[in-house]
């Protein structure tokens, strides 16, 4: 089949923004632009999920103001959480953020008690792994970047190996993956952090196939979530942030469940060390 060169530069231009924007905010030691970064995947995040729940679920009273409510609530939690806001890390005032969405949403004219349940998993599931990214960047600004590389290298040893040699369906949901891509990108993603870990100064070799082990196994379940998320709103993409490559959910689906396990771990295993990479 003939490579139709207009869609592979539009992937590509793509891809060089994405990847550019991604290592600005990552590499770089002013944490303002790492801080930037995350909020906004945060909100171009959540701006897919509504009208993703929406697909799913036609049914449900879906409130015009919970999309807003939840855009600023996250945003506002984020900022305290990152010290922006007031200084401070934390406000007692967002505690009541949860218990506000129910009551708004189950007293309100239309039951809308469903579209609050939603409004609060999407924040577990987008908000909570932000928050959780930025702990680790405190922790050591080389842990994100180190993740998110690991990431990208399973999607891509995966999408090559399974290309190669994949046979056996892996799931369902997503009908191109294969058990042998999805074997292959793990062990090479591994064996990869296993040689960085080798030779990097900063921690031990068994944390970076830790850390790797989560980017392989938690970063594709992520994939699956989102792919099933996907096929239960009968759509192809969640958006259409990259031309070529569909929307934000699609490209941080599996940062968003595999950054909780990292964060898990690094937090008990791994100690601070501040690290300036530029």
């Amino acid at each position: 089949m003939a490579l139709h060169w207009p869609t592979f530069f539009t992937r590509l231009g793509s891809a060089i923004v994405f990847s550019a924007v991604m290592m600005t905010g990552l590499l770089w030691s002013y944490e303002y632009a790492f801080i930037t970064l995350i909020c906004l995947i945060q909100v171009l995040c959540l701006l897919e999920f509504f009208p993703l729940i929406k697909k799913i679920d036609p049914e449900t009273h879906q409130p015009a103001w919970l999309p807003i409510f939840i855009q600023i609530a996250s945003l506002l939690w984020l900022l305290f959480q990152t010290k922006v806001l007031l200084g401070i890390r934390f406000s007692p005032i967002l505690i009541a953020i949860p218990t506000f969405i129910i009551l708004a949403t189950v007293l309100s004219k239309k039951n809308a008690w469903r579209s609050g349940m939603y409004a609060l998993g999407g924040q577990m599931y987008i908000m909570v792994p932000m928050a959780l990214l930025y702990s680790m960047y405190v922790q050591s600004q080389v842990i994100p970047v180190a993740l998110v590389l690991m990431i990208w290298m399973n999607d891509t040893m995966a999408y090559l190996v399974g290309s190669f040699i994949g046979k056996t369906p892996f799931s369902k949901i997503s009908p191109k993956k294969t058990w042998e891509g999805t074997a292959g990108g793990a062990i090479l993603t591994i064996a990869g952090a296993a040689i960085w870990g080798y030779y990097s100064p900063y921690y031990e070799m068994i944390d970076w196939m830790a850390l790797a082990l989560c980017a392989s196994v938690a970063g594709t379940a992520g994939d699956l979530l989102e792919s099933k998320l996907k096929r239960l709103a009968d759509i192809k993409d969640s958006g259409k942030l990259m031309p070529g490559h569909g929307g934000a959910l699609d490209r941080f689906d599996s940062l968003l469940v595999a950054t909780p396990f990292a964060f898990t771990y690094a937090y008990i295993f791994m100690e601070y060390i501040p690290v300036t990479i530029f």
